[in-house]
């Protein structure tokens, strides 16, 4: 089989690996869910984001929150989906064996990428279906819209999996990975907008939130989910979706270069 073809045919085995996971499903898949309910169900009664100074206008706290929702859904199903993945499988002899089949790298890679793409779609579907008939969150009706979320997801998922694929060469074992690649991630949510409002945080730690990918993934969610009148307290008073397409794509090309560099059928020091 051809290189493409081998990886192709692991993107079905990979999808239901991971479907077998309880703590995956739970902690990457349905977490965006569970955290858009209680921030929904929390907040609510605090009023409409951005009313006026008489309570009219602005919109429901669930569809504040929900581009950042959709941000962390991106982040969780490639990075700690794959980091913690990736790194068990090393622990555990996997990638050992598989080494020793005609399985090339970058074969895995396409297993991995594709397996992380079909769960994004199928979690981010639903988490606008969750949105729209649980919360009566209303969806945009602009296609433009719409294209706008379809380049910023994709470019967001495939940059992800392959910062996924890097990171899952930090962890030393498979049982410290979740240690260290949990709380990194749970940090980049709290500093890029996805839990705290960004225009509220100060600006060193917007400053260095804007050097991960994360915070432009949200940013390029928000200009689709959020009203215009929203892009005003943005870190430079706009949308910026060039920089977002820009910054995505470094991260994208940086992510391929460290994926492919650090991987090992085995540790080096195995």
């Amino acid at each position: 089989m051809s290189t493409i073809a081998l990886g192709a045919s692991r993107i079905g085995y990979e999808t239901r690996t991971y479907f077998r996971s309880f703590d995956t499903l739970f902690f990457t898949f349905l977490f965006p869910f569970v955290m858009l309910g209680i921030f929904t169900t929390a907040f609510s009664a605090s009023g409409n984001m951005g009313a006026a100074p008489d309570g009219t206008g602005g919109i429901s706290v669930g569809a504040y929150y929900l581009p950042g929702m959709l941000a962390a859904g991106m982040l969780l199903s490639g990075v700690q989906n794959l980091a913690v993945d990736i790194a068990m499988e090393k622990s555990d002899g996997t990638l050992k064996r598989l080494g020793g089949t005609p399985l090339s790298p970058f074969s895995y890679f396409i297993g991995k990428i594709g397996q992380v793409f079909v769960t994004g779609v199928l979690q981010a579907g639903l988490l606008l279906l969750f949105a729209r008939f649980v919360f009566d969150i209303d969806l945009p009706t602009d296609p433009e819209k719409w294209l706008t979320f379809a380049w910023v997801f994709v470019l967001g998922v495939i940059t992800s999996a392959f910062l996924g694929i890097a990171l899952s060469a930090l962890p030393r074992s498979g049982k410290s990975a979740t240690a260290v690649v949990i709380p990194i991630l749970l940090v980049l949510q709290f500093i890029s907008g996805v839990y705290l409002q960004f225009n509220v945080l100060p600006e060193w730690m917007q400053n260095i939130a804007s050097i991960f990918p994360l915070k432009w993934m949200a940013q390029g969610m928000r200009s689709v989910f959020l009203p215009d009148s929203f892009k005003a307290v943005e870190q430079n008073g706009s949308w910026d979706l060039g920089w977002v397409a820009v910054a995505l794509g470094v991260w994208l090309v940086v992510g391929l270069v460290l994926s492919r560099v650090t991987f090992r059928w085995i540790r080096k020091d195995s």
